[in-house]
Order: C-alpha cells, then sequence, then structure tokens
C-alpha cells in the first residue's frame, strides 16, 4: 500500500524503514534535509515540501503525521490539506490530546476527507519488535489503512478501540499506566541502592527477569541498562514529561477519578528537575521557627 509518512524523526522514520520492509510503498517528507536523506538511502520516495507529497500520492491518498501535538500537527494540516481531496484519508500518529481528535475530524470531514487517531507504542524498538496502534475514527478508515497497520504492529498490536478521540485517550491512559509503572521501578531500585549491605542491582534485575510477578520489558530494559552501567552515573536524575501524564491527570480530577499513583509519578518527575526545592526550604526554616530545630546553609550562603 502506498502511503505518505510526514514526521521522519525516531518512531516516523522507523515506522517508514518497517514499511519498506514489508512491500509497503512509503513516501516521506520531514523538514529536516537530514531526514530526507537518511530515508532516501533507505530506499524510499522522498518530497521536498507537502505540495509535493500530496502530487507523488496516488487517490485516494494516506497520509500518516508523525509530528509532536499542538501547533505542529496544525500547521501540518494547514500546509497539506488544500492539496488533498475527497476520499483521503489522513492519520494522527503522535502523541495529540484526546480531545482535539474530533474537532479535526469534523473539520475534515466537511472536505470530504477521513480522519484517525492513532496512538502509536513502541518507542525505538518498533522498528523491531512492531508497534502496538490504538486507532480511533470511522469503521470503513480504518479498514481501508489495516494494510499498513498489520506491517507496522506486532501481531495482535493493532486494533479500533472506538470513534474520533478513541486512540489518543487509550493512548493517553497507556502513558499515565507507564508513568506509574517506571516510578515503582525508580523506587524499588533506590531502595536497594540504600540497602544495609553491598547489593548488584544488574543481578537483581536480571533475576527478577526470570519467573517473577514483576517481570516485563521494562524490567527487561532496566537489566539491559544496568548491565551497561551499575551505578547510572552517566545519568542525571532529570525526568521530563511528554504531556499525556497532566491530560490524563487533569481527565481524572475533572471526572473524580482516583488516581494516586499517577498524581504522585507526575509530581516526582517535577521534583526530578528543581536543583533545590523552595518548598523543601520552607519546611526547614518552619522547623527551625517552631521547634528551634537546625538548619543547613545553602551552597552560597552561610
Amino acid at each position: 500500500m502506498q502511503l505518505g509518512m510526514v514526521g521522519l524523526g525516531r518512531m516516523g522514520g522507523n515506522m517508514l524503514r518497517r514499511l519498506l520492509e514489508r512491500g509497503h510503498e512509503p513516501v516521506g517528507y520531514d523538514r529536516a534535509h537530514a531526514a530526507r536523506e537518511e530515508a532516501r538511502s533507505r530506499g524510499a520516495h522522498t518530497a521536498d515540501g507537502l505540495a509535493e507529497l500530496a502530487r507523488m500520492l496516488r487517490p485516494p491518498r494516506a497520509v500518516w503525521m508523525m509530528v509532536p501535538h499542538g501547533a505542529p500537527v496544525e500547521a501540518t494540516l494547514e500546509g497539506l490539506v488544500p492539496h488533498l481531496e475527497a476520499g483521503d484519508l489522513i492519520v494522527d500518529g503522535g502523541n495529540s490530546r484526546w480531545s482535539d481528535a474530533a474537532p479535526r475530524a469534523e473539520r475534515l470531514a466537511g472536505r470530504g476527507i477521513a480522519f484517525l487517531d492513532a496512538g502509536t507504542s513502541g518507542g525505538v524498538w518498533g522498528l523491531e519488535r512492531g508497534y502496538c496502534l490504538m486507532v480511533g475514527g470511522p469503521e470503513d478508515a480504518y479498514r481501508r489503512l489495516e494494510p499498513v497497520l498489520a506491517a507496522l504492529a506486532q501481531e495482535g498490536g493493532y486494533a479500533r478501540v472506538g470513534p474520533s478521540g478513541a486512540g489518543h485517550f487509550v493512548k493517553m491512559v497507556h502513558n499515565a499506566v507507564e508513568y506509574g509503572m517506571l516510578q515503582a521501578f525508580g523506587e524499588g531500585f533506590e531502595m536497594m541502592h540504600a540497602a544495609p549491605f553491598p547489593l548488584e542491582l544488574d543481578r537483581v534485575a536480571e533475576l527478577w527477569r526470570h519467573g517473577s510477578v514483576v517481570q516485563s520489558w521494562l524490567l527487561d530494559l532496566l537489566a539491559a541498562a544496568l548491565a551497561r552501567s551499575p551505578a547510572l552515573a552517566e545519568v542525571r536524575g532529570w525526568v521530563e514529561d511528554s504531556g499525556e501524564g497532566r491530560w490524563s491527570l487533569e481527565y481524572a480530577v475533572a471526572n473524580a477519578v482516583p488516581a494516586g499513583v499517577l498524581a504522585q509519578s507526575l509530581f516526582a518527575r517535577f521534583a526530578s528537575r528543581q536543583e533545590e526545592s523552595f518548598a523543601a526550604k520552607v519546611i526547614a526554616a518552619l522547623r527551625r521557627e517552631f521547634g528551634g530545630h537546625a538548619v543547613r546553609g545553602s551552597a552560597g550562603g552561610a
């Protein structure tokens, strides 16, 4: 099947490669010249702009976007849609906010263009292992795209999960679950790092991979990381968030869904970015005031 792929970064570039390897005809576009050159070196056709991409695709066209959420998605749609026609199909495979999908689908439907929101999981390992694809949107558009979905996904790793917005909603919740799992592993291994006797954490991680109830792909990845660097000395404990954890927590609060693990793991990421916590300074100062407890001077003060 022929497919336009807009965005050839770590995810989009690997997805294009996987489609090539499975006999499909991807046509790639990325604003970065180097990304287009990399795709061409793999044997893919590439376009130098969105208008050219549309011309290179046979009607009815299908275009998959792998670009950051928000303004980049809107800019891509603005540049692409004027060159499409009724019967074409657009897929948003990035981490867009789920509530943006239905308005976009309605807007495009007015031009006769179908829209699918496809939550995409698998990271940089998707090229080799296959992706997990959570798709929202019309059933007929989903069926039309199914050959591409089957090529990209692991066996059993794709499904239409509901109407417009459902794909990105399920992916949002998926990422919220991921936040909690990562935090649990982090806290558990920090506890063992502080044990009253020496523990070889790489050996513990490897041990847990065999028959324990916490064995998982995340544990496989942690075991590999610790095998390379048992103390993780080259890694700073600064943890970003993609936005989906925040959206999940906003939804949980708005709908009275108890999501304490998500909240704690998201706030832990915020705390990881602080050089020094002002809240902790306030608490230390208050303990000094009411109890006469000693405080430690700052690095730059007395």
